[in-house]
């Protein structure tokens, strides 16, 4: 089980316990680390004899659960990447939850991210939480619990999980690169939000060199020397939610130099002048107005609406470029 030393006081807690709840709810920001604190607790509980406080790794139960084949061990995610839960796969659960435990009598629900189910998915299985059969604890998994249904996080116990400190994400990072690739762990995890698991995610991704061709077609764009088209076209293989991520932040931060003074010192280094500049330059009605639509339309993109790429990346360079417009 991968352990993560942000979370070693939840787990001290959640091990320590001498009788386990019928269902948690792991809650925080993606990237910190939430399914593995949730899949170290389920080889917990269906560890046959538990070292200390943590699965011994050695039982049989153990072994299954290494190999994906534990009796006991019921995995609830979507289907296919970014797709919802649907309700047959939760009656699929409930078939799982009425059976009894084959081994150590204890049966463990891993769902995963919670909020991908949809209403009738949800409404199923709130019976299940409701009136647990047998020996069943159940494990949600949620990076946006707000979005669950109410009657759900009320049956759970909630547990939110710490994020790293800027330390601890520093040392977890630079443990991970290579020695030549140490001192970009500040920049990684400003683009990651400051989660180190993202930023190693991201890094594998060529994430700066990506970032920099963005940020060298944006200094273009103001210039009149790239089309928003072209550059929207240029951006056809950057994740769609990381693009709005950085221009979420970089208008905030206009917004906030606006409203509070020069800060350049705390901008980004890469974005730094272009902040500066269109701070100065640009009607603050206007950047309100950005900054509302970036916002409405990040959320759309989070929740996996039917968007042209094309056209909703041209129409956010249009209204980037008009910041300097006339009127």
């Amino acid at each position: 089980m991968l352990e993560y030393p942000w979370h070693a006081g939840v787990w001290q807690r959640l091990a320590g316990q001498d009788a386990f709840a019928h269902a948690y709810l792991f809650s925080g920001p993606s990237g910190i680390g939430k399914r593995a604190l949730a899949e170290r607790l389920m080889a917990f509980l269906l560890c046959q004899r538990p070292a200390g406080s943590d699965a011994c790794g050695q039982c049989k139960a153990c072994l299954l659960l290494a190999a994906g084949t534990h009796p006991d061990r019921f995995l609830l995610q979507p289907e296919e990447a970014d797709k919802a839960i649907r309700v047959d796969q939760v009656r699929d659960l409930v078939g799982f939850v009425t059976q009894t435990a084959q081994l150590s009598g204890r049966k463990v629900v891993l769902l995963e991210p919670a909020e991908a189910m949809n209403i009738n998915a949800s409404n199923a299985l709130l019976k299940s939480l409701e009136e647990p059969s047998g020996n069943t604890v159940f494990l949600l998994v949620s990076h946006r619990p707000s979005q669950l249904l109410p009657t759900i996080r009320s049956r759970c116990i909630q547990q939110a999980c710490p994020l790293p400190t800027p330390e601890q994400a520093r040392q977890w990072l630079e443990a991970r690169l290579s020695p030549e690739d140490r001192a970009l762990a500040g920049d990684l995890l400003e683009i990651a939000a400051g989660s180190p698991i993202v930023a190693l995610r991201l890094h594998a991704e060529g994430v700066l060199a990506m970032r920099a061709k963005v940020v060298e077609s944006l200094k273009q764009l103001l210039k009149q020397q790239l089309s928003p088209s072209q550059a929207a076209e240029s951006w056809n293989a950057y994740p769609l939610l990381l693009l709005f991520d950085w221009f979420a932040d970089w208008i905030h931060r206009i917004l906030r130099q606006q409203l509070a003074g020069n800060e350049s010192s705390t901008e980004p280094a890469d974005m730094a002048k272009v902040i500066e500049y269109l701070a100065q330059k640009a009607p603050q009605a206007r950047v309100l107005d950005l900054q509302d639509w970036i916002l409405a339309h990040r959320q759309k993109v989070l929740n996996k609406a039917n968007l042209n790429r094309g056209l909703l990346l041209e129409a956010l360079l249009v209204r980037w470029a008009s910041l300097l417009g006339p009127g």
